[in-house]
């Protein structure tokens, strides 16, 4: 698989370390070099293929906002600032994300995650949230592990982590089931507070569960009249 080359453009070293930090700890990213501004990250651009660039807004001479703004054809961008006030501007530029310093792992984690969903979605007119990804990286143990969707059986809550069975294996991240939902397809369906189906899976229900495979999976009273209108009409 070929890396996505990356370019982290900061005047300030003690961020341009940490994003590299971050950076080192996805496999599937290569950092191709940082620049001081945007002058510099300009002539890197011309002669280096760059897919992804994570640029701070407040820099001396040209801002980051003026260097996207002057690029007709440019990589993805990620915006990483210490400054709310610039969010609304950006986003009206197209930007995959907007990350406010200091940048944690966990929210460079979910900015990546979002990146690479950009990556899988078709160009049709058509596009739906079931057809703009495949999978997802998720962080366990210090790494992050690729999940097919079409693998995933169900989601379990455990307070403030997950736990995703899929076919082969059980994989638990930190994260919100309320949080992890919306990263779903919408063939996964919200059964209970603490489990999220993928009703693909589902082999039989009764108005009190679902069953997928040798499990059973209840079905919460504030969720069963969304739950059993769904499934009976499927």
């Amino acid at each position: 698989m070929k890396k996505i080359q990356c370019l982290v453009v900061d005047d300030e070293p003690l961020a341009t370390e940490l994003l590299t930090k971050h950076i080192d700890q996805f496999p599937q990213l290569e950092l191709v070099g940082s620049c001081w501004n945007a002058i510099e990250a300009l002539d890197v651009i011309k002669t280096k293929t760059i897919d992804l660039i994570f640029l701070d807004i407040q820099m001396p001479g040209l801002t980051g906002i003026d260097l996207v703004r002057s690029m007709q054809q440019r990589p993805s961008i990620i915006f990483t600032t210490a400054y709310r006030e610039y969010a609304v501007e950006s986003y009206e530029l197209d930007v995959v994300d907007y990350l406010l310093k200091p940048i944690t792992i966990d929210r460079f984690f979910k900015s990546i995650n979002k990146y690479l969903d950009t990556l899988e979605k078709p160009q049709a007119v058509s596009e739906t949230k079931e057809d703009s990804a495949s999978f997802i990286y998720v962080n366990t143990n210090r790494r992050h592990v690729k999940i097919l969707f079409e693998d995933v059986l169900y989601v379990e809550s455990l307070k403030d982590y997950v736990r995703i069975h899929t076919k082969s294996q059980r994989i638990t991240t930190k994260d919100k089931i309320s949080e992890f939902e919306k990263k779903l397809p919408s063939y996964f369906l919200r059964t209970h507070r603490s489990y999220v189906v993928n009703t693909k899976m589902i082999t039989a229900f009764t108005t009190h569960d679902v069953e997928i495979e040798d499990t059973e999976i209840p079905i919460g009273i504030s969720y069963k009249k969304e739950v059993l209108g769904f499934l009976q009409s499927t």
